[in-house]
């Protein structure tokens, strides 16, 4: 366009790009003609000999030029920023711009007119977005609350060996039937700041009277899925709450965490362990210290500080804390803080790294743990030790390791944990019968001589992508809880346990897994039913296909 045309391009804009207006006396026309002439327009602020970057205006000078090209300069390669603009010049200057918005402008509308039909097809679907955004918005239970859930089909059986083929032929009529077991878990996550949690966990299935579940006689066969506390009852297809607990920062690095149903490691600012917690076996989703990584489940509080990868966690939790009856042999024996609360105080010490990390943990147990403690993780034996003795201590050493990239080589989990219990309950008593088939256990205990060490120790091996990306291949190998001094036992009370297992990933939401496990001597000292049978040996092994659906 010629000067003239640019004057009237926009008259109106004249004013405010030149505050202070020139007087006909102060214009140079000279110099106008030449910045108005100027053929090309520059491509890089370099091509301004003038122009450097410490200038304050360096930056929106270099937009200008090299995102819009609508700058131009002097013929003798300079821009003179620190000279007064007069009004022509800031007309000339703004027809440059112009000059392109037209271009970038005629250049939409034909592309718009080439896309046409693609544009409208997007249109079409941005509207049909909203719609259903509106909808969803109108119709959500909540915008603060995050729902997920996980359901599990179990399908196996489980078999028997050994020497002694009285007690194996007793176990397989019992519990040798192949059973279908689910096991549902529904996550309700609540945040109020963005930095908080209210967790409420429902969950539900049908364990309980299956071999695989924490109801039958051999305890440490306890798969690890359900959890309830229904003892001898069945709780078969009850939705209950199995989690409920709040969850806020104190600060920048401590954590406080209160529930009237929260679990130890719901508590801990780190858990010391990558071998996954749904493997098979209960025992080796405890960090190969059942006794200090107790998962005790109940009424508690704790607070944990973490800074640099360094923590520390201190936690109480009372199983039965919601019973006000504190008597020994009350219907609802418990109370916080009482002796038959079937308490846990757990401190933990921990540093963890992005490949590997380590801890050390120590837990107090009241008397009166009825075997909740150990659980599925020990030998009978060892199991119910706690519930006699006046209180446990219990400490534990674990450490993982895992590459940085997925390969043969597998991650790599460790653990080691030792109990103490000391002296005899004032309301001590004979444990009763250990399971039809090991009534010796009357015999073994009942001079509740519970000044007794146990033991326990546990690897685990995983092993990422193999065969296909998304598949794993694990591997767990230890000792469950046995005792291992202070009793007079007519055996050596330890029991290996193995299980194998791989995980086909067959999509984002679904896995299935067949596994295997063995324990060498479930029973421990009692693997004999008799006085005279103490010396035959007794073998669990079992097979399963487990498969899991995410929501």
């Amino acid at each position: 366009m010629k000067l003239f045309h640019q004057l009237l391009v926009a008259p109106a804009a004249l004013g405010l790009l030149a505050p202070v207006a020139a007087n006909a006396t102060e214009l140079n026309i000279n110099g106008v003609s030449d910045y108005a002439a100027t053929g090309e327009q520059v491509t890089s602020i370099t091509q301004f000999s003038d122009v450097y970057p410490t200038d304050w205006a360096y930056q929106a000078l270099s937009n200008l030029i090299e995102r819009y090209g609508c700058v131009a300069g002097y013929p003798n390669g300079t821009y003179r920023g620190n000279r007064a603009m007069t009004r022509f010049e800031a007309a000339a200057l703004l027809n440059a711009c112009l000059d392109r918005v037209t271009e970038v402008t005629d250049e939409l509308k034909r592309l718009m007119k080439e896309f046409e039909k693609e544009l409208a097809i997007l249109k079409g679907r941005v509207d049909g977005l909203e719609a259903r955004v509106g909808e969803l918005e109108a119709t959500q239970f909540s915008t603060t609350t995050k729902l997920t859930g996980k359901a599990t089909f179990v399908i196996g059986a489980l078999g028997f060996g050994g020497s002694n083929r009285e007690v194996v032929k007793q176990s397989q009529a019992e519990e040798g039937a192949t059973t279908f077991n689910y096991d549902l878990l529904i996550n309700l996550d609540t945040s109020f700041s963005g930095k908080d949690l209210f967790r409420t966990t429902l969950r539900s299935g049908n364990f309980s009277q299956s071999g695989f579940g924490d109801n039958n006689s051999q305890r440490q066969l306890e798969v690890a899925f359900q959890e309830n506390d229904c003892g001898v009852l069945n709780c078969s297809n009850s939705l209950s709450v199995d989690r409920l607990f709040y969850q806020f920062p104190l600060g920048e690095f401590v954590t406080a965490t209160i529930g009237g149903r929260v679990r130890q490691d719901d508590m801990l600012a780190m858990w010391p362990s990558v071998y996954p917690s749904s493997s098979v076996l209960d025992f080796f989703t405890r960090a190969g210290a059942p006794g200090a990584y107790s998962l005790n489940l109940g009424s508690g509080a704790g607070l944990w500080y973490e800074r640099n990868g360094v923590s520390l966690s201190v936690n109480y939790i009372a199983a039965n804390g919601y019973a006000s009856d504190p008597s020994a042999w009350g219907l609802d024996m418990g109370g916080l803080g009482t002796r038959y609360s079937n308490a846990t105080g757990t401190v933990q010490l921990g540093y963890a790294a992005d490949q590997w990390g380590a801890a050390v943990a120590y837990t107090y147990r009241t008397p009166f743990n009825f075997g909740q403690v150990e659980g599925g993780s020990g030998t009978p034996i060892a199991s119910f030790i706690p519930s006699a003795a006046l209180s446990t201590n219990s400490v534990a050493l674990s450490a993982y390791w895992q590459p940085d990239q997925n390969h043969w080589i597998p991650s790599i989990s460790l653990g080691w944990g030792i109990n103490k219990s000391n002296g005899n309950s004032a309301d001590g008593f004979a444990p009763g019968e250990l399971g039809s088939k090991n009534s010796l256990g009357n015999q073994v205990l009942s001079r509740y001589e519970t000044n007794a060490i146990s033991q326990s120790w546990s690897v685990g091996l995983q092993w990422l992508d193999v065969l296909m990306k998304g598949n794993a291949l694990g591997m767990g190998v230890g000792q469950t809880t046995f005792v291992s001094s202070g009793l007079e036992l007519p055996a050596t009370d330890g029991n290996f346990a193995w299980e194998w297992w791989y995980r086909f990933q067959i999509t984002d939401h679904m896995s299935v897994t067949p596994a295997f496990f063995y324990l060498s001597r479930p029973y421990g000292a009692l693997s004999g039913k008799n006085s005279s049978s103490y010396a035959n040996t007794f073998n669990n092994f079992a097979g399963l296909v487990k498969t899991s659906f995410r929501f």
